[in-house]
């Protein structure tokens, strides 16, 4: 199986330097106002898209849009979703084209990513923001598609959704919690970690750490630690102040996580934080001497309440997470409560 540091040195932002000059990149500037978008409801139409990597089978494309077919929606495909253009699913043209007619059809009520990978930064300065915020949809997905979440939700005030990919496992969990964020349209509420297993005395596999106790409020907003790291500095990185910021990994050495983690503090991105949440970072890991996790994310974040262990990032029970609403935390009792609703 192909990894996403496989792909490090051709997928990071630094492909798309020369990109960023152009006068279609937005400028840095204020934060629009927030815009939820209207909750999806069974017999909608979906667009599936792929902003990132090609599918390496195309009959998985159909694995796909037959699972949102199985969740009660009807699926329309983007036009390049067969595309392939080394490692991607086609140019980078063409994979913003795709979002930009799924967000222009009258049509289409929500827009689901097929897959993350590597690559969707490369299509942000060819999107149309205006459109986008013109027609609030939800848009949803993980990963790499944590480029393409922050990137709409900093340019234009949409709520935007970290959670299951078209072709991740919709298990009821996931599925339980995909329907509170984007079918609901009451608020949240406490967003709570599957229960133990029925053969274990304790909780093995979804213990949540508190690293710092305390409590804070403030709008969510992360997602994946790479992209996060690698968009900082661009028109597009997020703006973290007051937020809680949440943030998870993959198949990353423990030395890169502290790397990434300094780089947003040198950036001044953890400074004005309220409060952090930590996912999972799965399959990171530890060759020779190195400090873990833990004692990492310590040293970041011992000046905010804090958490570890929460379930979203790369694996199989996910929540789904809206980027932009008012969540609150409490470190010392280990949960995150989203107190409003993400859409209307």
């Amino acid at each position: 199986m192909i990894t996403r540091r496989a792909f490090t040195s051709v997928a990071g932002l630094g492909a798309i330097a020369p990109s960023l000059a152009l006068s279609g990149a937005p400028p840095k500037d204020a934060a629009p106002s927030l815009i939820k978008p209207p909750r999806l409801k069974e017999g909608d139409t979906i667009g599936m898209v792929l902003p990132a990597s090609m599918s390496f089978e195309a009959d998985n494309i159909g694995r796909g849009r037959e699972q949102l077919e199985a969740l009660g929606f009807r699926v329309k495909l983007g036009a390049h979703v067969l595309g392939r253009n080394g490692y991607l699913a086609g140019e980078d043209r063409d994979r913003a084209a795709d979002i930009n007619a799924m967000f222009g059809d009258a049509e289409v009520a929500g827009i689901s990513c097929f897959t993350g990978g590597w690559g969707t930064p490369r299509l942000l300065p060819y999107l149309d923001y205006a459109l986008i915020r013109r027609n609030p949809k939800v848009l949803i997905g993980f990963s790499d598609i944590t480029g393409l979440l922050n990137a709409v939700h900093r340019k234009t005030g949409l709520v935007t959704f970290h959670g299951p990919n078209a072709d991740s496992l919709y298990e009821p969990y996931t599925l339980a919690n995909f329907r509170r964020a984007v079918i609901s349209n009451e608020p949240i509420g406490l967003l709570p970690n599957p229960p133990k297993r029925e053969t274990d005395l304790i909780d093995r596999d979804n213990r949540v750490i508190t690293l710092r106790g305390g409590k804070a409020s403030g709008r969510l907003v992360g997602g994946n630690l790479t992209l996060i790291a690698s968009m900082t500095g661009t028109p597009y990185e997020i703006d973290t102040n007051g937020a809680i910021l949440f943030l998870e990994d993959t198949h990353e050495e423990l030395y890169r996580v502290d790397r990434m983690l300094t780089q947003l503090w040198l950036a001044g991105k953890l400074d004005g934080i309220a409060g952090f949440v930590f996912g999972r970072c799965t399959d990171c890991p530890v060759n020779g001497p190195s400090f873990s996790l833990g004692e990492i994310l310590r040293e970041r974040f011992s000046h905010v309440p804090s958490i570890s262990g929460l379930s979203f990032g790369h694996i199989e029970k996910k929540l789904t997470l809206p980027i932009g609403v008012r969540a609150t935390l409490d470190a010392d009792a280990g949960t995150l409560t989203i107190e409003e609703s993400a859409v209307v």
